[in-house]
């Protein structure tokens, strides 16, 4: 009466749960851009905070808007750097696969 699930992942993995199989252009331009704009907002967040702190205990006067500058964008303009050709790969190879 047991049965365990199995999961079936023909001809692709997973990265998280996620499969890596059939993603369309469109998808892959979405997902890319997503990861890199997640990336932007998690930085800058981090690095507000960061520089919250190093205000209030230093007693300095940084500029927030540095951490949109140095932080912030560099981190979402590497991601998307990487992230495109990673997935447009993927989306190449279901291409040719398919």
């Amino acid at each position: 009466m047991m049965r365990t699930a199995q999961t079936q992942h023909p001809g692709g993995g997973t990265v998280f749960g996620f499969p890596l199989k059939g993603f369309g252009l469109f998808t892959s331009l979405l997902l890319s851009f997503a990861s890199a704009f997640f990336t932007f907002f998690a930085t800058t967040c981090i690095a507000i905070f960061s520089l919250l702190a190093w205000n209030l205990i230093g007693g300095h006067t940084v500029n927030y808007a540095n951490s949109y500058l140095y932080v912030g964008f560099p981190a979402g303009v590497v991601v998307l750097v990487i992230a495109l050709p990673v997935f447009g790969a993927l989306w190449v190879r279901a291409r040719l696969r398919g």
